[in-house]
C-alpha cells in the first residue's frame, strides 16, 4: 500500500500577525472545512459576499495562514507549520476536490492494490468533471493524468481515508477493467499484462465481477484484450474465456491503441497484435 500523508518543504516563513476577527475566521475554516475547500465554502461559512471572501482568502494566503491549491481552491495550513507558504497537501486529497466527481485509478490504483511493482510519479484520476480541456494538470508539483468519463461510469470504487479526508479509488477489479479499456492508464499493454497476471494470482481475483464491470463500462474491446491475455499468459479461467468470446465486438481492434497500427491479426479475438509481449514464443500453438 502506498503511504499517504500531507507534507511540506523547506522555505522561509511568511506568517505574520493576524487580527482578532480574521483569527476567528481562520479557526472556523480549521474547524469546519478540513482539506481543500472552495471560495463558495468559505463564503458560506463566514457569511460574507464573494468579493469580500476572495479578498480575505488572498490576504490570509499572503500572510501564510492559507495555501492556494489551484484557482478557486484553498487549504488551511497547520498552525504550527514552520514553512507555511510551501505547505503541500496529499495529492490524492487534492485530486478529490479539484477534479470532483472522480476516483483515483489506473496505475495509481495498481500501486495501491499492489498489482504492480513499478512506481509512477504522476497520479491517474478518472473524472466526470465537465470543465476540463486538458488530459494533464500539475498542482503543487504533482502531475495528474486525467481520464474523462460520464458520471454513470464512476462505479466500482472503495473509500480510503487520507489526512482525515474521504478519497475514492477504483477497486482491484475495476482497476483491471479500466487499464484493459485504456491500456495507457496502466502504462501500456505490456505493463497491463503484468497487472493482469498479478490480479489472477491473488485473492483479489473475481471473475464474475470483471464481467459485470466490463458490461457496465460498455466497451466490448475489453473482452478481446482480457480473453487474449488470459490465453496468452496461460491463466486457468475456463468460464471466463468463453464469456469473453461471446461478448466481444466484431471487427478488429488494436491490442494497444497508443502503439503503431501494425502486427499480426488474431481472428479468434479480433485483435491486431501491435505490441510484442515478453516471451513471445509462448503464443505458439494459440488459435489464430
Amino acid at each position: 500500500m502506498k503511504e499517504m500523508h500531507s507534507r511540506y518543504i523547506e522555505s522561509s516563513s511568511n506568517q505574520r500577525g493576524i487580527s482578532q476577527l480574521n483569527r476567528k475566521r481562520l479557526l472556523l475554516l480549521h474547524r469546519d472545512l478540513q482539506g481543500p475547500f472552495t471560495v463558495d465554502a468559505a463564503m458560506h461559512r463566514w457569511d460574507t459576499d464573494r468579493s469580500e471572501t476572495q479578498r480575505l482568502l488572498a490576504h490570509l494566503t499572503a500572510q501564510g495562514w492559507l495555501v492556494r491549491v489551484t484557482r478557486g481552491i484553498y487549504a488551511t495550513v497547520p498552525l504550527d507549520a514552520s514553512q507555511p507558504d510551501r505547505w503541500l497537501l496529499e495529492p490524492w486529497v487534492v485530486a478529490t476536490k479539484v477534479f470532483a466527481p472522480c476516483y483515483i485509478g489506473g496505475w495509481s490504483a495498481c500501486e495501491h492494490w499492489a498489482l504492480t511493482e513499478q512506481l509512477f510519479r504522476s497520479v491517474v484520476v478518472v473524472t466526470a468533471a465537465t470543465n476540463l480541456r486538458e488530459r494533464h494538470a500539475e498542482i503543487q508539483g504533482t502531475e495528474y493524468v486525467l481520464k474523462t468519463v460520464s458520471a454513470e461510469k464512476l462505479f466500482g470504487t472503495r473509500v480510503v481515508w487520507l489526512s482525515e479526508q474521504r478519497v475514492l479509488v477504483s477497486d482491484p477489479s475495476r482497476t483491471l477493467i479500466d487499464v484493459l479499456d485504456d491500456p495507457a492508464l496502466g502504462g501500456g499493454i505490456v505493463q497491463v499484462a503484468n497487472v493482469l497476471a498479478t490480479y489472477f494470482a491473488e485473492p483479489l481475483r473475481d471473475d464474475l465481477l470483471l464481467l459485470t464491470y466490463a458490461q457496465q463500462l460498455g466497451n466490448k474491446t475489453v473482452y478481446k484484450r482480457l480473453g487474449y491475455l488470459i490465453e496468452r499468459l496461460g491463466i486457468d479461467a475456463p468460464d471466463l474465456l468463453p464469456a469473453c468470446h461471446e461478448r466481444m465486438s466484431s471487427g478488429y481492434s488494436l491490442l494497444d491503441p497508443s502503439a503503431p497500427q501494425k502486427g499480426v491479426r488474431r481472428r479468434r479475438w479480433n485483435l491486431q497484435i501491435n505490441v510484442t509481449l515478453p516471451d513471445e514464443q509462448a503464443t505458439e500453438g494459440l488459435p489464430s
